[in-house]
């Protein structure tokens, strides 16, 4: 990476159906190994359950259940005198979706089953619903920041 000026951020396209920069950001989340036909098709099977499940528009469901996982503060650590602090810090919105949508795919991934639709669709809606392991995954970070608050002023 280049020291002398930040790269430039390119605009993401966005999603077919749902007309969604969100979206977009789920597909190339999910994608594995440049088959994003797949990770497509993966998202709008989840996308069509939730529909069914909810009977409502699937792409504010979605919309809230990254809104309640996005984080507020993260940690990043800081090495001072040879030791290494955990240092709370702000994060900015961008940020923050990135993280959210991450631990929403890693923890439908790690959902019991076989289909991979139905793991995200289901984390989805508990996501919305302020319940399941990316939920946890927030408030145990939220947790974290709040226990180290003491160093929040050798943030940088």
């Amino acid at each position: 990476m280049s020291r002398r000026k930040r790269a430039a951020k390119r605009p993401l396209r966005q999603e077919i159906v749902y007309r969604s920069r969100l979206a977009s950001m789920i597909v190339s989340r999910i994608l594995k190994n440049g088959k994003k036909s797949l990770a497509s098709r993966l998202f709008y099977q989840a996308m069509g359950k939730v529909r069914v499940k909810v009977k409502k528009d699937p792409l504010s469901i979605l919309n809230q259940a990254v809104l309640h996982t996005t984080p507020r503060v993260v940690l990043k650590a800081r090495r001072i005198g040879g030791s290494t602090y955990q240092v709370p810090l702000q994060v900015n919105p961008e940020r923050g979706h990135a993280l959210a949508i991450r631990w929403l795919l890693n923890a439908s991934r790690k959902r019991p089953g076989r289909d991979m639709g139905s793991k995200l669709a289901n984390e989805i809606l508990d996501a919305s619903k302020r319940i399941g392991n990316a939920i946890r995954k927030r408030e145990e970070v939220h947790r974290m920041a709040e226990a180290n608050k003491a160093y929040a002023h050798l943030r940088f």
